[in-house]
Parts: structure tokens; C-alpha cells; sequence
């Protein structure tokens, strides 16, 4: 099949590029010389001074921002964490971080967790005015004319592997009901892909597609956006809102995250599910609506009831039909097709590229990585290595923040220059990728390393250790503390990593990171 799963959100697919820079920085005398900068440039520009605000601006839909300026370091919620959500929402807006700190891995982690670029400060006019330009240009690939993923249906999904196959013979069948769905799998495998494609081989395929992030929107604002709410409802309700459901009358809700809900908010969602009927904030009727509804998580809703954070009368309502989408390091047949399709679309689209290959060495390097952002990580390595490269195939020093997590390749050793001019021709020295093997069962296209050497980093560091000093088995909450340290160093911060090896969701990571006063920009030092 020709078009393979990619993420993206339907109205950043279709919106124009737009020229409004948004500018994140805590430090006032900091926005405004990156203001006069970016205003000299040509570029209109809108200022926050702080984390939350610019993600609840940046996940409304209609958004008008071609490029995010975001300082890493801030109080509260800082730039790596806003990166992170913005990720876990399915924004595609490029985002240039500006750091003080020049190191590598800092770079490192940033552009793990889906920066396009990076400035350092004080950064030139001159050289935030390039990074802007090439943000707005990749924004261009989301903007161009393209097959919407709304009627693509399952000939849009690409299924080299026995694993996909079956998704696609699975949501083929729930597309020709109306019974509920529960997508699930790990943030960014498609799970929204699935989704629209089983919508447009149904028989609601002209009627609308709403999706909602759970996890994206504050709690205080969760009943309003689902459900709407009158004027006057509550304080700042100016005008009414007729919420997500209203929205999907007719056609299909999409609830990425349903994990995420509030336990509140799951009670009101039961009832829109049993008797086809919500209650808008502020209404004293409830409204009958006529809705699809496909539900999406990363999180074992079993064990969410057992825990007692899912109510288990909605899990039943819910996963009549639960359909697994696997993680990309499970699919390797797919990688190469996924790389080609990228390449294909991305160098098609950006004036003046024409990329005719991709070289052996990265080719095996994009296979044998273990993506743990799965296809949307491999869609912004392709998309980032299009934009900086200047020849016709792309080469293994294009993707210096993939080779950095594979064997033989040492942080410690690396110039911070190479990831900065990361497409110069110049592969990394240290770099010493071995030779793809066939991994049993997956046939001719598994080239690619043994799982076992996916994360092959000496850390230094030893084991955690259950028992005292003096011979006593030590308390949970310390040894619990001490394995989230470690693990934040072992994956050099990369928090949805963390938060997947320690089988726990990111909220939760969050939350436990403040409980234990734990800095995840340096573990081994207290947060502030």
C-alpha cells in the first residue's frame, strides 16, 4: 500500500502558513529582543511569559502560529515539558528552543522530545531569522495540497507486517457497525490514523470527524469542551459554546487519551454513552446527540480500573471492541516503506529539494532504532533531515539525535558543532554502526540490531539497591524515587521514554517527580 501511517492534526494539515511567530520566554528583557528580532525579520509575533499558557494556546485548533520560539529553562512548566504535551497532542508547529546551556545533550534532549531546531543564547538576529525561516518553511509540508487522511480509509495505512494486518482486518470489520472502538497502543503508533480510516469506510464517512485530546486539555476546562456550555455558565463563559459532542452529532467523536478523563467528567461520559444524551454546563434540558464514538489510549484500562482511577462501568461501555495498534519496534518490516513514503512526500513538497535516495548506512541506522515515539518520532527525523539537507540522498550524519542512542556512539566524544551543522556532509567520527542482521521471524526487511542492543548505554552507574546499609530491606518510596533518578538519567531525560520503561503515564511521572522533589533537567540535584 502506498500511503503509510502519519500523524498530524486535521486543521494543520489544511491551514495556511502563517507568518505569527509565538515567543515563550520567562525573562521579559529576553522577549523583547527576540521580538525586535523576529519583527525586524518580517514576522508578526505574539509573547507569553510562561509554559502553561503558550500549551493551552498552542492546542487550541485554530491557532494562527507558523513557528513557536520557546526558552527551555522556565519556572513551573519548562520547554521541555511543554514539548512533550505538545507532542502527546499531535501538534506539528515547528518549535525552535533557545537554551543558555551549550552542551550536547541538552540539544540531545530537546530534539528527543520533537524540537525542530535550536538557538543559543544571546542568540543574533541573524541567526533566529534563518531558524524561523526554516520552521515556516517545513510548516509548508503540512499546508501543501495533499489526500486528506479523512477519506484516505485503510488503502492509506501501510501493512507490510502480519502485526498491521491484522489492525486493518480488525477496524475493517468495526467499520461496518456503529459499535465502539478502543484504539490501543503507545502515543504516536496511529492510533488517530485508525481512526479516520474506519470513519471513512463507514457510513458516517461525509459526516464530521471531531478529535479531542484528553490529556492535553486543563481539568477545569474538560466539561466545557466536551459537552459546551451556556452563556454566563461561569466565570469568563462570554458567549456559548456547543462543545465536542454537539460538534460530532451525527458523525464520529474520536477521544484520544480517554485515560486521562477526570473521574467527575467519566461519569457524564457514561450517560452520553448509555442514553445518547448530555447535559451542557449551564443548560438545565440535557440534548440527545447521535455519535460514533472511538475511543484511543496508551494506558491499560484494566489496570486504571484496578487502580481505581477508571470507573469500570465505562470500561465495559467503552472496549466492546478493542483493537491493540503495535509499536513500531514490533513492526520493523515497515520502517523502510515509512522512510521511502516520508522522504517521498516531505522532498516533494520543500522548494528546490529533489532527494532521490537515502543512503545504505542510514537506511539501516532508521531501522535499527527502536523509535520510541514510533512513527510520529520517524516522521519528524525524516522531515528535519529534508529541511538541512543539501544533496540528493540522505546521509547518516543527517540524524545525529537517532545515532546518538545507538552502539558504539559516545555523547562524551561528540563536538556540540555536529549536531548544530547536522547536513554539512560530514558523518559523525565516533559513530560506528554494526552491520544489519536478520532478525528471526520478520524476514528479508528486518535489517536491523537485536532489541537487546537497543539501549546499550554504560551509565556509570549501579544497580538500585534494595537493602540497607545495615542489612534491611529499604522503604518502597525510596527505593521507588531512587529507580526514577536512575531512569531519568539512564534515558537522559527523554520523558515519555521514562515514563513507557517504568510502565507508569506521563501525568503520573509528573506528578512524581514534584512528590519526590526531583529536577528531570538533572536528577541528582533537587528541584527548585
Amino acid at each position: 500500500m502506498a500511503k503509510p501511517l502519519h500523524h498530524a492534526t486535521g486543521n494543520e494539515e489544511t491551514r495556511s502558513v502563517s507568518k505569527r511567530i509565538l515567543i515563550v520566554d520567562d525573562d521579559p528583557v529576553q522577549r523583547r529582543l527576540l521580538k525586535a528580532a523576529a519583527e525586524k525579520a518580517g514576522y508578526e509575533t505574539e509573547l507569553l511569559g510562561e509554559g502553561r499558557s503558550a500549551l493551552a494556546r498552542l492546542i487550541e485548533p485554530d491557532h494562527e502560529f507558523g513557528a513557536v520560539v520557546l526558552d527551555l529553562m522556565m519556572p513551573e512548566m519548562g520547554g521541555l515539558e511543554v514539548l512533550e504535551r505538545l507532542s502527546a497532542a499531535g501538534s506539528t508547529i515547528p518549535v525552535i528552543v533557545q537554551t543558555g546551556q551549550g552542551g550536547i545533550e541538552t540539544v540531545v534532549r530537546a530534539m528527543r522530545a520533537g524540537a525542530f531546531d535550536f538557538v543559543v543564547k544571546p542568540v543574533s538576529p541573524e541567526r533566529l531569522a534563518l531558524a524561523i525561516g526554516n520552521a515556516l518553511k517545513a510548516s509548508r509540508i503540512t499546508s501543501s495540497p495533499a489526500p486528506s487522511i479523512r477519506h484516505t480509509g485503510f488503502n492509506g495505512i501501510v501493512a507490510a507486517s502480519p502485526a498491521m494486518e491484522r489492525v486493518i482486518s480488525l477496524g475493517k470489520r468495526a467499520a461496518a457497525s456503529v459499535i465502539p472502538v478502543v484504539l490501543e497502543g503507545e502515543s504516536g503508533v496511529g492510533k488517530e490514523m485508525i481512526a479516520h480510516a474506519i470513519q471513512s469506510e463507514s457510513g458516517r464517512r461525509n459526516k464530521p470527524f471531531v478529535t479531542v485530546n484528553c490529556g492535553a486539555i486543563p481539568e477545569n476546562l474538560v466539561e466545557s469542551i466536551l459537552f459546551g456550555h451556556e452563556k454566563g455558565a461561569f466565570t469568563g463563559a462570554s458567549e456559548r459554546h456547543a462543545g465536542k459532542f454537539s460538534e460530532a452529532d451525527g458523525g464520529t467523536l474520536f477521544l484520544d487519551e480517554v485515560g486521562e478523563l477526570p473521574p467527575e467528567i467519566q461519569v457524564k461520559l457514561l450517560r452520553a454513552v448509555q442514553m445518547g444524551e448530555i447535559e451542557t454546563v449551564g443548560s438545565r434540558m440535557p440534548k440527545k446527540v447521535d455519535i460514533r464514538l472511538i475511543s484511543a489510549t496508551n494506558k491499560d484500562l484494566i489496570e486504571e480500573v484496578k487502580a481505581g482511577r477508571f470507573r469500570e462501568d465505562l470500561y465495559y461501555r467503552l472496549n466492546v471492541f478493542p483493537i491493540h495498534v503495535p509499536a513500531l519496534r514490533k513492526r520493523k518490516e515497515d520502517i523502510p516503506q515509512l522512510v521511502r513514503h516520508f522522504t517521498d512526500r516531505f522532498a516533494g513538497v520543500i522548494g528546490g529539494k529533489r532527494i532521490r535516495s537515502i543512503s545504505p548506512d542510514a537506511m539501516a541506522l532508521l531501522t535499527a532504532h527502536d523509535w520510541p515515539g514510533n512513527i510520529r518520532e520517524l516522521e519528524n527525523a525524516i522531515h528535519r533531515a529534508i529541511v538541512l539537507c543539501d544533496a540528493q540522498t540522505l546521509t547518516i550524519d543527517l540524524f545525529p539525535q537517532i545515532a546518538a542512542q545507538m552502539p558504539g556512539y559516545s555523547l562524551e566524544s561528540a563536538e556540540f558543532g555536529e549536531v548544530a551543522q547536522a547536513g554539512s556532509g560530514q558523518a559523525p567520527r565516533v559513530l560506528d554502526l554494526t552491520p544489519p542482521q536478520e532478525v528471526a521471524g520478520l524476514g528479508p526487511l528486518a535489517e536491523v540490531t537485536a532489541e537487546a542492543q537497543s539501549y546499550p548505554f554504560d551509565t556509570g552507574m549501579p544497580a538500585v539497591n534494595a537493602v540497607t546499609p545495615e542489612g534491611e530491606v529499604r522503604r518502597l518510596a525510596e527505593v521507588e524515587e531512587e529507580l526514577i533518578r536512575f531512569a531519568l538519567s539512564f534515558y537522559r531525560g527523554q520523558m515519555s521514554e521514562v515514563a513507557r520503561r517504568l510502565g507508569i503515564g506521563r501525568s503520573t511521572l509528573y506528578r512524581k517527580l514534584k512528590d519526590y522533589s526531583i529536577n528531570p533537567d538533572d536528577p541528582d540535584r533537587e528541584a527548585a
